[in-house]
Parts: C-alpha cells; structure tokens; sequence
C-alpha cells in the first residue's frame, strides 16, 4: 500500500520521537491528540492550559496548596495571561514559571501566611508531567490549531507548526504561520518558551515573538541523541524533557530594545559551550579552557549565560565571576549589552583602584573590565577562593605583561579564554600559542564552533577572493641602477645588497605610485561594476599609513569626499601627506557609525569606501560591508579576523568577498595553519625556561653593576653610557634579545611579578629603548635611505597592466577547516543536497532552471532516503545539479544578458518555445521587456515590489511588447502562468 507523502506523515514521525525521549505523546495514531486531553481535563476551547491537571500538579508539588485552596491559586494564576502585549505578558509569566507565584494561605489558628508556589519542579524532573498532543486547538475571536503542543504540567512551553516539501511548503511558511497564530491568539504563547518550525528536512526555533531572521537551527547533540536524520536528532537534542527545563530555568534573557522588548534563547553552540564550561566548574580537575568559536556566533551572549548560570546555580558555593575585554570599545558594547539585559547581579571595573577593591571584596556578582586596568593591581589580593574569569578575544592579549599581572591578581581561579582566531604562530616555546595558555594538556579547546557550521546554519556567510596580486612591470634597470649608485654611492656593493633587501619590502612596494595609481583604478571599476549596483559596501585594507593616504587622496579623486574616508592616527611628527587623514576617537565613531548605514537609513549620503591601516579588522560588525581591498600581508588569526569582517549575514548578501593586491591567497594552506595536524610545539618544561628566563636576567643586570637603577637623568645617562661602547654593546644587544624572547616564552605568568622580575625587565627595556634612540639619532639615516629609494623606483617603474584572469574561488569547508567525516559519502550526500537547497530556495523566482533544478534535488534526495539510489549515486547526481546550478549564470554571462533578461529567455525558449519564431526573438523580446521595466518601473521606495502599481505597469509593459510590437499575445492569452512568472523575474532579479 502507498502512503502519500503528507504533513501529517511529519507530526506522526515527531510525535514518536518525542515519545522516545520521555514524552506522554497523543496523536501518533492520526488522530486529534488533543482531543484526549481536553476529554480527560475538561478544557474549553478558548483555554490554553489545563487548568484541572496543573491543579493537579500543585498540590502535588506544594505542601502549603491543598485541593481547598488550589482554585483559588488558578484563579489568580489565570489573571496573569492577561497582558497588553505578548511580550509584557511572557516576561512576567517567565518570573511565574521559573521563581514562583505569591499565594496567601490561611493556617489552623485563621493567621495568613505569603508563600511561593511552585509551577514546576525543576529540582526532580521526574516528578512533572510532560505531554506532547497535536492539533491543540484555541478559538476566541479566531481560531488556530497548531499542528504539535508540548506541555509541562498543562502549561505550553512550544508551539510548533510543521510543513512537508512534498507538498511544496518548507519551514519558511511555518514560521510564517507562527507568526500570525502569535498575532491571533497571543495568549497561546504568554506562557511560551520557544516555537518550532519544521518540515521534511529541515528544522528551525525560535523564542516566542522572534522574527523569521532569528529561527535558527540546531545542529549538534550529546552522543546519546546523536542521529543521521538531521530533524530527528534536533527534536531529541532540544526538546527532551532535562534540555526544555534547563533552557527554561537557565537560559532565558530579555532585551530592551529600541523597537520593544525581545526574548532570547541561545544557540546551540552557546548552551552546549556554557555546560562544557559548567561541568568544568563542577568537577574542579582542569581550571582552564578555550572555547573556540568563529566570528559571529555570538561569544558575548555566551559569556554572559555562563554568567549567570555560574551566579545562580549550585555549581559553585559564592563566586566572583569576571568578562575581560581588551578595548574600551568592547567594554562599552558589553556594557550596553549588561543594561539592557534581565542579569542583576553585575558592576563596571571603574579604574585600576576601583578594579583591585573589586577583588579584595570578592562579592559574588559578574565584574565587567579591561585587561588593562590589572596593569597596577597588587598580586594576591584575590578576596574570593572561586573566581571565574573569562577573556573575550583571548588570542589578542593574553601574553607577556598585562597577562601576567592578571595571573598574579588572581592566581586561584578558573580561566576561560574565548576566541574565533587562536593563535598557534610557531613550534618555538616563544612564539605565541592560544592553546598552550587556555588548554589542559592533551585538549586542543574545551568546545569548538568552526566556520563550517557557521557557514551551514547560515550565522555567516561563504568569503570568495580574487587574485590581483600579479602586475605586469615595466622597469627602467638602467636608470634604476644609476640612481642607486649616485644616492648611495658610499656604500659598498654588499651594504647596497642588503640594504635593499631588508628595506624593498610588500610595505614599500605598496607605497609606490605607479602601483597604487593602478590599483586604485582597479578598485574604482570593480566597486562600480559588482558593489555598489546592490547597496553595498567596500573596505581597502593597507600596509601602512602612508600607502593608506595614497589610496585615499586618488579615490577621493576618482569617487568624491562624500563617499570615502580614511581611518588611522597620526601625528604632527608626519608629513604632511598623512596628517591630512588624521582622526580622533569621536570622528572615528561617527564616520564607523554612518559607513554602517544605508543611504535609506541615514539622512545624508553616507561614505562607501573605508580606506585602514590597522584599524576595524576586528571586532567591526557591518552587514553592509561586502567587499575587502586587500593590500596589506595577513595571516592566521590577523587573516581570519579580516575575512570575518565580510561575513556577516544581511537580507540578499549571499556572500563575502576578498580582492586580494598581495597574493595572500594564493598559498591559502600557508596562510592559515590551523588544521588539527599542526606540528605540536616545542615542549620545553615552563619551569626549566623560568629558571633560563631568570639567569638570563641576572646576567644582562650584570652589565650594569654598581649603576644606580633609580628614576634619575643620571641612572639613565650613565647607564646607556656603558652600552654605547664595545664589548658591553655587543653583548647587551645579544643578551637583551635573547631575555625578550624568553621572557615572551614565559609571560604570561604570575612569578614575573611577584618575584620583581617584570619590574627588572621593564627597567631594562627603557634602557634599550634610550639606547637605540641615542644610537639611531632624531634623524636615522636609514629613514632617508629609505626614502630617497621609494622616490628612485617611483620615478623608474610603470605598471601596465593587473592579471584578472584568476579564477574566483570560495573559501569555506575546503580552506578554513578541515572538512571531517567527508570520506562518508552518506554524509558528503546530505551537505551537498544542504548546500544546494540553500544556494536554490531564495532564487527560485529568478529562473525557471532554478525551480525545476530545486525539484530535481527534492527528487534525488527522497529516492536517496527511500534507499533508491545508494549514497555515491547521490553524490553524483547531487553534484551534476550543482554545476547546472552554477551554470545558469554562466551562461547568462557568455550570452552578454543580466539576470531578468535570461530568465525570461530561458522561459520563452524553455516552456513556451512553440509560441516563438526563434531564439533571436526571444532574446530581443527578454531585452526589451527589461528594458522598459527600467525606464518605466519606480524601484526607489520601499515597498515597491509589492505595490498596485508596479504589478499594474509590468503588465502595460508586457502588453505594449509582446502585443503592439511583436504580435506575441498569445503568450499571454495562451498561459495563464505567464505574466505572473515575468513579473516575478522582474521582481526577484532587480529587488
């Protein structure tokens, strides 16, 4: 017997999943489910709890409610679903759910007596009542009836509504219903947690009152609810009875919003981070660990729900928990963030004495600070024996000075790092290392979120990069050669070799003006052509402040004042060339603040190029930014914080992209060094380097006995004095670097202060900062060497020509991680079809290929899971959708047509091509049709795809085209599809 594919073929497999995992589920069967319920607990239709089982529940779960006294409690309980709005109303129930609800009850001797009743027990699970029925049905003005309930004593805490692809609907419609139940019957959702939205592949939640933006997926799972099916796997992971009560109780926040109030609910990296650091907390083995998680994903919301759950939870008996950041600029937004936000117990690090009496009290609360304010806080005041501290952008600071002050104020505690870029430079002890500071022996990281996943669920964006690092040069050797004898005819051939060597670099090449003149030129048509036709915007990323001055006067040259600015510092030391771009702290803001904004938000014409040094490549948040100019040598961590500024996700933006001027790119695997193969680091002892670092110590001090090393003139005076002849030069030279690199070896690590050593290396380094100064002179003769070279080569170089005809590649799976379990070609099946899907939903009323290609996939994947056809057979076909997918633009591109133009070709050569005379018409038709719709159509308002009057024009357009010129009204009489299908080409290709 065939069954056809249905939704209610959906609800039946998520009811029995739910039964699986501890649920009381009614409707497996087909049936109404909720029937039985309303049956056994005489619930009215206009009710959305049941009254008589929570009765129940109370008196069973409250000793001070007895069966006399419980209406009158549900009475009163009943009044709390009234509210002006849904969120008010959620908000205050949210206090009932999780802390209890005030009731006066009467004793033996008539004196009342105020106690808090419990509406669940969280303490003993076991002793709830956990029901999941479908077709829960609410009437009142209207009626709803969603398609699945979920019940915690008669209360419902998720509403899901559910959709099947084989009936040509996804999540995206189930939200939308969502959506308009919340409008309808808000009172549903009052006492709601969350809302669920799925469909045959695909599963989505979200807080109750979030937009569709915010249903996100969950994608990962303990091992006991691990699962090949990604949607069963999601409902056994977060709606098993332990999550939805720990979510309930644990993991709730409200926002206050400019728009009005918001619930959030975390991600699933989130919940599972914050347990994994829990756990760590709880079992008290390892006190470190580094929670791993790419640019995007929200580490902020992180941190501060590991904060509260540390502060309210019996994990530990009385904590102090402490946020570091390392900008003010990131203390402000946290700060912001902590305002707005339901967490109560919490204060600022005001200054460095306000920080160090924070941690003698030891309070119990979260203390929000900058790493710089531990710079003078005394070692081992720590006044609290728990202390939690966790460090935002943890690869950033956590090393030398200011983490060993850190270590030695605090040096029994718990310490987290968080990062999405670790660093892991080199194999030497020195070099720095992420892992090594935050990672127990044998751990790589406490929990991960790589950019793979981030990319899959959507939190950010694929990156694409084009090469323009190739330029063709056209040298004058002999008047080059010339100019280098005459400037630098003092020098002997070995010391001209040299010099060029260490002083030709990327930085000066990228000052050269031939070079910049053309790839100012390349940026301009670029940005013209591919970022600016759709709103967004730009970012050129250079070597140094000079080469950023450079870019900047030419662009403004080329584009205007309005649309470019220049971000760095500068000083009255500079030439004038860089100090007409200086900008302070507040400028800064405010071009940060209008670059984020599209011209229809702003009120003027905001900047579309942002010109830096080394400024904004990280912690910058612009969905609007698309596109990264990159001419500046990155790497690892520096690289991954670039990539990440053009990832993040908004409303049509499929993509970053990265321009790259210095061939970063081109030998990506060297570039980024983070795969799990990475050669382990030297494994010297950190005590036996210590031991090393203080010898070392002992010995460059030694070149100065019997110098005073007071703050005097004459400490300092003689001090260089001794060093500024041989053989004391030489050796303070090499002892000096030798100490540095032990002593980045070590640090961060609480002895340096707490054994004075700091204090000694720090004398010695103003000591090597005054003797270099005295030996390197205000004038350094090198700084007019290297001059007297950039103006050389400028006056003997020309750049003809930049190499475009590298290909675009993607950066994802295959570059920023490695791809695990790919060799299953199960797997490889399901992330294709995924990835496909993702690419083709949003596009399919842009072609008519699209939807038959988004069909095919559909097919290819049920006959797959029906065991049809055998997962490398999937693979295939999946793939061979894929390039057609890929090839639809191609095509468009080698026919010399934009994106409306082919679609309508497409359909009039492809559905209807009996109704042409041939493919010359149809093209010339497509033309034309856009055309006009360009002349004739408003596009520059919001709303205007859906309004009366565009819908009205296309058809007057259609009519005059296809009917008055080209006797074609047969296609419109003969299909009654047609005009809505070009309408929606127009439409979907030009929004």
């Amino acid at each position: 017997m065939v069954s056809i594919p249905s939704e209610g073929g959906v609800e039946r497999s998520l009811l029995s999943w739910l039964d699986g995992v501890g649920w009381e589920t009614h409707g497996q069967d087909g049936d109404r489910g909720a029937n039985t319920l309303d049956e056994a607990y005489n619930r009215h239709s206009h009710e959305v709890i049941y009254w008589d089982l929570l009765a129940e529940q109370i008196v069973a779960l409250n000793d001070d409610v007895t069966e006399e006294n419980v209406e009158k409690f549900t009475s009163s309980l009943k009044r709390d679903l009234d509210a002006e709005s849904l969120m008010d109303g959620n908000r205050a129930f949210y206090q009932l759910l999780t802390k209890g609800k005030s009731f006066s009850v009467q004793g033996d001797d008539g004196s009342t007596e105020s106690v808090y009743v419990d509406l669940i027990d969280y303490e003993n699970p076991e002793n709830n009542r956990f029901h999941a029925v479908n077709q829960f049905s609410v009437s009142r003005e209207t009626t709803i009836r969603p398609d699945v309930n979920l019940f915690v004593n008669g209360i419902p805490l998720v509403t899901m509504e559910l959709k099947s692809q084989a009936q040509d609907n996804d999540w995206h419609d189930a939200v939308r219903d969502l959506r308009a139940y919340e409008d309808d019957v808000p009172w549903l959702f009052i006492p709601g947690l969350f809302n669920i939205a799925a469909d045959t592949f695909e599963l989505r939640y979200g807080a109750v009152g979030a937009p569709k933006e915010f249903y996100e997926p969950w994608n990962d799972a303990p091992e006991e609810f691990e699962d090949s099916n990604d949607v069963r796997q999601a409902i056994k992971a977060l709606c098993n009875p332990e999550s939805i009560l720990d979510l309930l109780k644990n993991f709730v926040f409200y926002e206050r919003r400019a728009g009005g109030d918001a619930k959030i609910v975390p991600r699933y990296m989130q919940y599972y981070a914050v347990n994994a650091i829990l756990d760590r907390v709880r079992e008290g083995v390892h006190k470190r660990g580094l929670i791993w998680h790419t640019q995007g994903s929200g580490k902020s919301f992180t941190m501060l729900y590991a904060a509260e759950n540390l502060l309210s939870r019996d994990v530990a008996r009385n904590p102090q928990v402490f946020i570091i950041v390392d900008t003010d600029k990131l203390n402000s937004q946290m700060r912001d963030q902590l305002a707005n936000l339901s967490l109560e117990q919490w204060t600022e690090a005001e200054s460095i004495a306000h920080l160090e009496e924070l941690i003698e009290q030891g309070q119990s609360e979260l203390v929000l600070t900058t790493i710089q304010k531990f710079e003078d806080v005394d070692p081992d005041e720590q006044g609290n024996d728990e202390v939690v501290v966790m460090s935002d952008e943890a690869h950033r600071f956590m090393e030398a000075d200011l983490g060993s002050r850190l270590d030695a104020a605090l040096p029994d505690c718990y310490h987290f790092g968080f990062t999405g870029t670790p660093v892991r430079e080199g194999e030497r002890h020195e070099d720095r290392n992420t892992f090594r500071e935050f990672s127990p022996e044998d751990e790589d990281y406490l929990h991960r979120y790589s950019v793979k996943q981030g990319i899959e669920d959507g939190l950010i964006l694929p990156v694409y990069f084009t090469l323009r690092h190739e330029m063709e040069w056209e040298i004058d050797e002999a008047g080059l050669d010339e100019e280098f004898e005459r400037e630098f005819r003092g020098l002997s051939t070995d010391e001209k070799r040299e010099f060029i060597r260490k002083n030709v670099t990327a930085t000066t090449l990228a000052e050269i003006e031939p070079r910049v003149d053309k790839a100012v030129e390349e940026i301009d048509q670029h940005y013209n052509e591919h970022v600016a036709p759709n709103g967004w915007k730009g970012m050129v990323v250079t070597p140094s402040r000079r080469s950023a001055a450079m870019y900047g006067e030419r662009l403004i040259e080329r584009r205007g004042e309005d649309e470019i600015e220049v971000l760095y510092t500068a000083t009255n030391d500079d030439p004038d060339l860089i100090q007409q771009f200086h900008t302070d702290s507040e400028e800064r803001d405010s071009i940060i603040k209008a670059f984020k904004q599209t011209d229809e938000e702003a009120e003027e014409v905001t900047p579309k190029l942002l010109v830096v040094h080394n400024m904004l490549l990280t912690g910058f948040d612009a969905p609007i930014l698309k596109t990264m100019y990159l001419d500046r040598n990155l790497k690892n961590h520096n690289l991954m914080q670039a990539i990440a500024r053009t990832n993040r996700p908004a409303e049509g933006k499929e993509n970053g992209e990265i321009v790259d001027f210095q061939g970063v790119f081109e030998n990506i695997d060297d570039a980024l060094d983070y795969d799990a193969e990475t050669k382990a680091y030297a494994a010297r002892d950190k005590d036996e380097l210590f031991e090393d670092l203080k010898d070392q110590l002992e010995t460059v001090m030694g070149i100065f006995d019997g110098i005073s090393k007071d703050d005097t003139q004459e400490a300092a005076y003689e001090a260089v004095e001794r060093i500024s002849t041989h053989p004391e030069r030489r050796e303070f030279k090499q002892g000096f670097r030798r100490l540095q690199n032990l002593y980045e070896a070590v640090a961060p690590d609480k002895r340096l202060i707490n054994e004075g050593i700091e204090r000694d290396y720090k004398w010695l380094s103003r000591i090597h900062v005054a003797f270099k100064r005295t030996t390197g002179g205000e004038d350094d003769p090198e700084d007019d060497m290297r001059e007297k070279t950039r103006e050389i080569i400028n006056e003997n170089v020309e750049i003809t020509e930049i190499k475009d005809d590298f290909p675009t590649y993607k950066l994802g799976e295959e570059y920023l991680e490695d791809v695990e379990g790919l060799d299953n070609p199960g797997v490889k099946a399901s992330q294709i079809a995924h990835a496909t899907r993702e690419h083709l939903h949003p596009r399919e009323n842009q072609n008519p290929r699209y939807k038959r290609l988004s069909e095919r996939v559909t097919d290819i994947v049920e006959r797959w899971q029906g065991d049809e056809i055998s997962d490398p057979d999937a693979v295939e076909a999946l793939k061979s959708v894929e390039e057609e997918v890929l090839n639809v633009e191609k095509e468009a591109e080698e026919q010399g047509m934009d994106d409306a133009e082919f679609a309508i070709y497409t359909h009039l050569t492809e559905q209807t091509p009996e109704a042409i005379e041939s493919e010359e018409q149809a093209e010339e038709v497509a033309e034309e049709i856009v055309s006009q719709f360009r002349e004739r159509v408003d596009r520059g308002y919001y709303g205007w795809k859906t309004n009366q009057q565009t819908i009205a024009e296309i058809e007057r357009i259609l009519l005059d085209v296809l009917v008055k010129e080209n006797e074609l009204g047969h296609l419109i009489r003969d299909d009654d599809g047609f005009v809505d299908s070009i309408r929606n080409y127009l439409i979907e290709n030009h929004g």
